[in-house]
């Protein structure tokens, strides 16, 4: 695979993922605050009840979590379809640290 093959793929996957990652950050955000009606909780804050500070750090990382699995398999199959053959992360082995 070129280099420059590499190179698109770090770029596509950086841009895509990440401006996806905040996009779903921010809903995530405003789901929290319809439904608790209250902002979102400083977890690094003592005086924010522990339940609370877990339940946002969960309800966060699920999230962006999913959105990143959807994200990457729809770049995959994009790749896939343009250049018929896997990118440059999916060729990697589990030895590959």
């Amino acid at each position: 695979m070129a280099v420059t093959e590499k190179l698109m793929w770090k770029v596509y996957a950086g841009v895509i993922g990440a401006a996806t990652t905040i996009a779903v950050q921010k809903l995530v955000t405003k789901a929290w605050e319809a439904a608790t009606g209250e902002g979102v909780p400083d977890i690094n804050d003592p005086e924010v009840p522990l339940s609370r500070a877990v339940i946002w750090a969960t309800a966060s990382g699920l999230g962006v979590g999913v959105s990143q699995l959807v994200v990457n398999r729809f770049l995959h199959r994009r790749w896939m379809s343009n250049f018929s053959h896997n990118g440059p992360s999916r060729l990697r082995t589990k030895l590959d640290f």
